[in-house]
């Protein structure tokens, strides 16, 4: 377990030592902002709209507000996540010390366990500059702060499946650019696979469409926890260490 965090303490300091951190949080930041404005801005509209026309029944800010910014947070982690793990094993390869760290006392699932919950600390502190956002509502108002940590507690699950195939495909490669791109398509594939039953409703489909990320989401949108999408991170984050540590063998036999 030392091992384990030791490795993960040194990939969050490569992080943050280099703009790749700052970078991403700066990024985030704009488009989350954003996101928090607009739905923030459409809640008054329709409030006001409701006390013109007479209505006094309160509006849910979890379902006006919290739960399209987390939804919208979702969609962006496909994006941040590739610019998180491309790194990962890739810069290792580059930089010559991929066989140092192969052939090292430290065993396979450690360094893999260690990188991955490195990456996945680092999503998390991006995470984080949402939560600020929403934060502001409980000055103005009484949202609901359960179904808030279900929804964060879904975007970790989901970062982490993601995470996991990204850190795979960084060990394919010694090039970032391409360790990133291929990431990005694959979470870009995951992410859209529910659209299938958009104009299919057959078994296939339905299967094709379980497989989507973003759908396994939405019920923690809801502040809803379900056992089956829990299941789905889970394995989904296991498949990917799994083909991670299967790659790792791979070079530390060729090694």
């Amino acid at each position: 377990m030392s091992n384990i965090w030791i490795i993960c303490r040194k990939e969050l300091k490569s992080y943050f030592s280099s703009p790749i951190a700052y970078g991403l949080m700066v990024f985030f930041a704009f488009i989350a902002g954003y996101f928090f404005y607009a739905a923030t801005a459409i809640f008054v509209s329709r409030s006001v709209e409701s006390q013109m026309m007479g209505r006094s029944m309160p509006m849910d800010l979890n379902e006006w507000i919290i739960r399209p910014v987390l939804m919208n947070v979702s969609v962006i982690g496909l994006f941040l996540i590739p610019m998180i793990t491309m790194r990962v094993f890739a810069e290792e390869k580059r930089s010559g010390t991929m066989e140092l760290l192969v052939t090292s006392p430290v065993r396979d699932l450690e360094i893999i366990l260690g990188k991955w919950l490195g990456a996945l600390i680092m999503y998390a502190c991006i995470l984080g500059i949402s939560f600020l956002n929403i934060l502001i509502l409980f000055a103005y108002g009484t949202p609901d702060w359960r179904p808030l940590l279900v929804g964060y507690f879904g975007l970790l699950l989901q970062g982490g499946c993601l995470l996991a195939i990204g850190t795979f495909i960084s060990t394919t490669t010694r090039n970032q650019i391409i360790a990133g791109v291929g990431t990005f398509a694959i979470c870009l594939l995951l992410g859209v696979l529910d659209w299938v039953t958009a104009f299919e409703t057959g078994t296939a489909a339905k299967i094709i469409s379980y497989l989507s990320v973003v759908q396994h989401f939405e019920p923690f949108s809801k502040g809803v926890l379900d056992t089956k999408d829990i299941i789905f991170y889970l394995s989904f984050i296991f498949f990917g260490l799994f083909l991670t540590a299967r790659s790792m063998e791979s070079l530390r036999w060729r090694s």
